[in-house]
């Protein structure tokens, strides 16, 4: 069994990991792509904001069907704005709107009753899934994106929050 408690927690080390890596990238260079076909950097970091305030927005706004034609406008109204930027601009401010963002939305969660988490609701792709599948899709989402910024980080020569630490602990023992 899943608990609600363990998949927000793991949310939020994950969250903070994915904050690190835009406060550890190269400010300058957060339009840094490493071929012209992919996101940037800053992009992709914008996307794992945008794609879990609005997935998490919409669930706890009572959406049960992701899968309809207004599914991105429907979206877009649970995003939080930040000012465009460009260059160095923005990124302690989207290092803090990551921080902030699953703190709000976990707080929201946490909230919620065992009812809420087992109702059945339509995924993007037409699948019935739990709330609570839901929240954990909305995490490994953000975890398939903070691999690539991991990747993005190691391209630049800079070694990933992850990496430290257990680095920390091997040499600590």
């Amino acid at each position: 069994m899943i608990r609600v408690e363990q998949v927000l927690d793991s949310w939020r080390t994950i969250r903070q990991d994915t904050a690190a890596a835009v406060e550890d990238f190269p400010a300058g260079e957060l339009d840094y792509r490493p071929t012209p076909e992919v996101s940037t950097f800053r992009e992709i970091a914008r996307h794992v904001l945008d794609a879990s305030d609005g997935l998490i927005g919409m669930l706890l706004s009572g959406d049960e069907n992701f899968n309809s034609g207004d599914f991105r406008a429907r979206l877009k109204t649970h995003m939080r704005a930040l000012p465009p930027a460009e260059g160095a601009a923005g990124a302690t401010e989207l290092a803090n709107a990551l921080r902030e963002s699953v703190a709000q939305r976990t707080e929201q969660l946490a909230a919620q009753s065992p009812e809420f988490f087992a109702q059945l609701i339509t995924r993007m792709d037409g699948q019935q899934v739990t709330r609570l599948e839901m929240v954990q899709t909305v995490k490994e989402h953000e975890l398939t994106h903070r691999s690539q910024l991991f990747m993005y980080l190691r391209l630049k020569g800079i070694v990933p929050a992850t990496t430290r630490r257990r680095l920390a602990k091997q040499a600590a023992k």
